[in-house]
Parts: C-alpha cells; sequence; structure tokens
C-alpha cells in the first residue's frame, strides 16, 4: 500500500494563559490546502485520516469533499504540543530569534507531555495499525512536522533523530508499505501545488 503522510497548512499564532491553543487555519493555509485538494484530486485514495487539531481536520476537509471521502480522526497522530497553551508557527520563532526557536533545534523544548521515545512510540503504533487496516489501499494521513519525522526516523532507523528534517506547509511524504513489514520512502517534502502560488511554503521555500 502506499501512504501519504501530509502536513497540515499555515495556521494561526495563538497564544493563551491558560487551556489549549489549538488553532486554526489561516487565510494563507486554507489557500495552501484548496492548491493540495487539486494536487491530489486525481490520485486513487481509499481513506483520509486526519490528527484531531483543528489544523489537521481543516486541511483534510478540501481534499475529502474533492474526493467524496470521510475524514478519521486518530488521536495518536496528533502533535506532541496537542495540549500547548500556544502555537507560534516556526517561521516567525525563527524570524525574531525567539529562545522556543533554538529550543526547537536542541529538542529541549518542554512543550511536551510525553518523552519524545513515548511520542515516537505513539506514532508509530498509530501510524502502522492505519497500515494493518488497508492493504492494497493508497491512504493519505494528514497530521503534523514532529508526527512526520517520529515516523520517518523508525523507518530510517534513526528514531533518537527525530527531528532531523522540516517538513514544508501541506508537504506529502510517501511511503510504500509492504505485508512483510518492509517500507520504502519514495518522496519527502514533495510540495509542486504551492510552487508559484505565491503562498508561504515554510522555512525554506516561496
Amino acid at each position: 500500500m502506499e501512504l501519504l503522510l501530509i502536513r497540515h497548512a499555515l495556521p494561526v499564532r495563538r497564544e493563551l494563559e491558560e487551556g489549549v491553543a489549538d488553532p486554526e487555519l489561516s487565510e494563507a493555509g486554507h489557500a495552501q490546502a484548496a492548491h493540495l485538494a487539486d494536487y491530489l484530486a486525481s490520485e486513487e485514495l481509499h481513506a483520509i485520516y486526519a490528527s484531531p487539531m483543528q489544523r489537521a481536520q481543516q486541511t483534510a476537509a478540501p481534499l475529502a469533499a474533492r474526493l467524496g471521502l470521510a475524514v478519521t480522526l486518530v488521536d495518536g497522530v496528533a502533535e506532541f504540543d496537542r495540549n500547548s497553551s500556544e502555537y507560534v508557527p516556526v517561521e516567525e520563532l525563527k524570524a525574531t530569534n525567539d529562545p522556543r526557536w533554538q529550543q526547537m533545534l536542541d529538542n529541549t523544548w518542554d512543550g511536551r507531555d510525553e518523552t519524545q521515545e513515548e511520542f515516537g512510540r505513539r506514532v508509530f503504533r498509530s501510524i502502522e495499525a492505519i497500515i494493518d487496516n488497508h492493504g492494497g489501499h493508497n491512504v493519505a494521513v494528514v497530521c503534523h512536522g514532529g508526527v512526520i519525522n517520529a515516523y520517518l526516523a523508525r523507518v530510517l532507523g534513526t528514531a533518537e533523530s527525530s527531528g532531523f528534517f522540516y517538513p514544508n506547509y501541506t508537504s506529502i511524504h510517501r511511503v510504500v508499505a509492504a505485508r512483510t513489514g518492509q517500507r520504502q520512502i519514495i518522496t519527502i517534502n514533495e510540495t509542486p501545488h504551492l510552487r508559484g502560488t505565491g503562498l508561504p511554503i515554510g522555512l525554506y521555500g516561496k
């Protein structure tokens, strides 16, 4: 089967004194999600899954509508900061040299409720369960940069380096999963649908 791991589109910035931030998509984020849906509309997808966080659900919605599929929510592919009271797009952290940017680079940011190892195990189990339920199918999972990093790091056998790359907004990461347990990464950071749109792509794209 072919697994498409898709990072959510650009959300708004939200910083609360208490409660869970869980931001919705920005105006640019909704446009990114629409371009993603156009790009994947011709592909044969059998199922769409998403993190329960708003930014993932709203990214998945246009694609699901185009293909006439329901979106199944999976708590296990929520981001490590799912209970955080703040969400600041990483580009803003980098642009302002916010201390949280360096903490993210160093894997010392404390805005998580589980260890890196626990997070990686949760993500891997959840995605592997989706694979097990879809032999021979093509499946999209709309989730988060940390989730994509954690799963691909396990496929590569480098789980201790789960923050090894930066997934762009609405980027697609394709994995072929065999019934034998073999996993092959086909593409990483696939974003041709955003090229030339004028929409933000991420830290390193325009």
